[in-house]
């Protein structure tokens, strides 16, 4: 039998590094295979966790929120529409961001050549200070507009009933990413989905979940454009209580991962996060983003009222957090593999979001890695006793 290892049973050695500043790291990285994130999170596709605000917040930090399946198909496209409407804005109204031509570094020297010429002089030091200064603007203009036309616009469907007309509206509003969001993805229903979605939408197509490289293999072949990893791992997620399935995540990644390289398919971790530092051992797996639920949950930008329990000055302010297949959200006792509960508010999102890329850009410092993909090759991991657990979080685990 194979022994399989989840995040606190591994960390990661630190090496040499020449990195002389952790803000020099670049974060970029692959959503689908044709979008882009300048930060490797995604907001998780819950009711308690990512609608119209969460997905704004998400893509001004460069992220991305999936908006969540479970609404009516009007109330999920008026919600795109509004997300698809901000993306035009910051793409078509920034300054510098597009004028409708390319902007390219060899017209940025015509330019600059034919005002030189214009004078009928040689070029002044002056002349030259001013070159540099527009390839600079130029080139930086140029990396802005290649990251927002590749922007995500993200929804969750589902794989039964009106998933193809609530694809149809999404698509129509705006929506280039299409993320199937179903528990057990290395399904029949899956395949006969990416299908469909594909065929009838051009659009790309997120699927999962699996836990395996069977599972990887399986969706990619079937045209996924990135894979979804994590079975039974989720905070609220009850499944390998109630059902004994699922791979420790670690594990499950890593199979993934030597899978989805050889299809050039990003991988998604999703589930088993708790700290910052599971973020990153996520990313070492080789992981291209990591999709999060309860780190995300109980902030301003999650949907759903604040409640308050007591009376000032005292009183203590929480947010309700529920799994898409719990009692709470199913109002029945029908396959129930989740849970749900009230957590202590937050605060704004971007708080924990500026936590989590330093505690990135630090470990990427600590490895010697400038970017994701150098992250990636590396990152090497020891297994952790019980007594080197105790060891690094003293303030988590008792003996």
């Amino acid at each position: 039998m194979r022994k399989t290892l989840t995040y606190d049973d591994v960390n990661i050695v630190p090496k040499y590094s020449e990195l002389e500043s952790r803000d020099d790291v670049d974060l970029t990285t692959r959503f689908t295979k044709n979008t882009i994130l300048t930060i490797p999170i995604v907001a998780s596709p819950m009711d308690t966790v990512t609608e119209l605000d969460m997905a704004k917040e998400m893509m001004d930090w460069g992220g991305v929120g999936v908006i969540h399946r479970f609404q009516s198909i009007e109330k999920h496209a008026r919600m795109m529409k509004s997300l698809h409407y901000e993306w035009d804005r910051y793409f078509d109204g920034v300054p510098g961001i597009t004028d409708g031509e390319e902007r390219t570094i060899e017209k940025e020297w015509k330019e600059w050549d034919s005002s030189i010429r214009h004078w009928n002089s040689p070029p002044t030091k002056s002349d030259w200070k001013d070159l540099k200064e527009r390839f600079y603007f130029a080139d930086s203009m140029i990396h802005d507009e290649k990251i927002w036309s590749k922007r995500p616009l993200c929804a969750a469907v589902g794989v039964k009933g009106d998933y193809l007309e609530r694809a149809k509206e999404l698509v129509n509003n705006g929506c280039n990413v299409l993320f199937i969001d179903i528990a057990h993805g290395h399904h029949k229903l899956m395949s006969n989905a990416i299908s469909k979605l594909k065929g009838e939408n051009n659009v790309e197509v997120v699927a999962g979940s699996v836990a395996t490289a069977e599972g990887v293999r399986f969706l990619c072949e079937q045209g996924a454009d990135s894979v979804r990893i994590g079975v039974g791992n989720g905070s609220l997620c009850e499944t390998r209580i109630r059902t004994g399935v699922g791979v420790p995540q670690v594990s499950a990644l890593l199979d993934a991962v030597a899978v989805a390289d050889n299809y050039n398919t990003p991988v998604i971790a999703d589930g088993g996060v708790r700290t910052i530092g599971d973020v990153c051992k996520g990313l070492g797996c080789g992981a291209d983003t990591i999709m999060l639920g309860s780190l995300l949950s109980g902030t301003k930008e999650s949907p759903g009222e604040i409640e308050k329990v007591g009376e000032w000055p005292n009183e203590q302010l929480f947010k309700k957090y529920r799994g898409s297949a719990s009692r709470d959200f199913k109002g029945n006792d029908k396959n129930v593999e989740g849970n749900h509960k009230i957590i202590p508010y937050k605060g704004k999102v971007k708080r924990i979001l500026h936590d989590i890329r330093d505690g990135i850009n630090s470990s990427c410092s600590y490895v010697g890695a400038s970017n994701i993909s150098e992250y990636h090759s590396k990152v090497e991991f020891v297994e952790v006793s019980r007594a080197g657990q105790i060891e690094a979080s003293p303030h988590l685990l008792k003996n």
